[in-house]
């Protein structure tokens, strides 16, 4: 009997460390607006999240890991906008599922939010119904919005290949994904711009099999997340690379030798039947525009790491990375820091640091597609356009610079650029100009 009870003792005390390392969700809040539905799980912590969609009938599903309701959430929100009803339940591997039966066609985005005055973190899902324009408001001037800009998002490593590993047996392919789900996720939250990940877990994918998923997804940028090593534990700071003249050169000479020998093309046009002088051409153009907009691109990104971290090299760095090597798609690889540095490897392990890391490098490709949109996008769109007239707003305790964006039916960004934000950071009294756009 003594035996048995010594057996209990370590299975109760390892049940209530599971629970007491739950993530709850506290509330759920759902509102819809202008075709736009909007559903917020306040947490009580940040939380790992899966969101995917089922059909027949039609259903978003969002899974919190080791997720719980709290005791005092009895009853979820009634359904509107685009959703029927909410639904929960705990799965066998201790998931909370959340399920949003919904009745007609959307399309989702999620994002995290971190704690402000009025609220904690929360968990936010955008519905907007699939196909669906932007309101109009007036019938004499119908607007038709362009597409997004895309960003392949890379976490370097992954699966059999760990990358470096820290004293702390930090690994690089973790930290590599953490910060690439940040990025992707604060992308996917941008207007005017989609995210797409080269991997999403732990495994691994070949070099040159990365930038065929960029151009697969019809990526304008290549974005690869890394973290530095060296032997001397002191080396610290983040570094951000582009491909070496040296580099492209060689990629060139594949690419000419290759063209005979199955379909090549750069940037939409066929190098198959090209004579080898105006294939080199057409090459070298392409080539020498990515890396000019590489460097562009990087240099953007290096001046808003240097408002959070110490920056090892305050110019683009160059190398023969091979997955660099496209040679018609912008292309950068960030290293967030030294994980061989013991200082800089518990940062890189901190939750919070990595979404410093990210909303920094958005910031420096925000900054970066707001001098230089692909003429056919949204943005491209939206810098063109003049605004009708401007409101005054001034901050109140709980606001934040994505709701006001929410409120007065206008992007983040035309925000930023309207009162000459460097960033989203906005304070209790400040007064900002919120730019009106008619027809939109």
């Amino acid at each position: 009997m003594r035996l048995n009870r010594l057996l209990i003792i370590p299975v109760l005390l390892l049940a209530a460390t599971r629970a007491d390392s739950a993530t709850t969700v506290e509330n759920v809040r759902i509102w819809s607006e202008n075709g736009k539905t909007r559903v917020v799980l306040d947490l009580s912590q940040p939380s790992s999240h899966n969101i995917f969609t089922l059909r027949g009938p039609d259903r978003l599903v969002i899974d919190l890991k080791d997720g719980k309701l709290a005791a005092s959430l009895k009853n979820l929100p009634s359904g509107v906008g685009s959703v029927k009803t909410i639904r929960s339940g705990v799965l066998a591997n201790g998931q909370l599922r959340v399920v949003l039966d919904l009745n007609e066609d959307v399309r989702s985005r999620s994002f995290t939010a971190g704690p402000n005055p009025q609220y904690g973190d929360r968990l936010v899902i955008d519905l907007e119904r699939s196909g669906s324009l932007q309101t109009v408001k007036r019938a004499s001037e119908v607007y038709k919005p362009g597409r997004d800009i895309i960003i392949a998002v890379d976490a370097g490593h992954g699966g059999h290949d760990p990358g470096a590993i820290g004293r702390a047996k930090t690994r690089e392919k973790d930290v590599a994904l953490a910060v690439s789900r940040e990025l992707a996720a604060r992308i996917n939250a941008e207007h005017g711009m989609r995210a797409v990940m080269v991997r999403t877990g732990d495994y691994y994918v070949d070099h040159r099999r990365r930038m065929e998923i960029a151009h697969q997804n019809g990526a304008d940028l290549f974005v690869s997340i890394h973290a530095d090593a060296v032997k001397d534990r002191r080396a610290n700071g983040a570094t951000v690379y582009a491909l070496s003249l040296k580099g492209a050169s060689d990629e060139e000479a594949r690419l000419l030798a290759e063209r005979e020998n199955r379909s090549v093309e750069i940037g939409g046009v066929s190098l198959d039947g090209k004579d080898e002088v105006l294939a080199s051409v057409l090459l070298d153009l392409s080539q020498n525009a990515a890396l000019s907009a590489s460097l562009d691109v990087g240099s953007k990104v290096i001046g808003e790491l240097g408002r959070i971290v110490k920056v090892r090299r305050k110019s683009v760095q160059q190398a023969g990375l091979l997955v660099l090597k496209s040679p018609d798609m912008p292309s950068i690889l960030v290293e967030t820091a030294y994980i061989s540095n013991p200082a800089e490897e518990t940062l890189l392990r901190n939750k919070s640091h990595q979404q410093k890391l990210a909303k920094a490098i958005l910031a420096g490709v925000r900054n970066y597609f707001y001098a230089n949109p692909p003429p056919d996008t949204q943005i491209a769109m939206d810098v063109r356009r003049a605004p009708s007239g401007h409101v005054r707003h001034k901050i109140a305790r709980g606001d934040t610079l994505s709701e006001l964006a929410e409120r007065y039916d206008v992007s983040a960004a035309a925000i930023r650029s309207a009162n000459k934000l460097n960033n989203d950071n906005i304070r209790i009294g400040q007064v900002l100009s919120i730019p009106v756009f008619t027809g939109s």
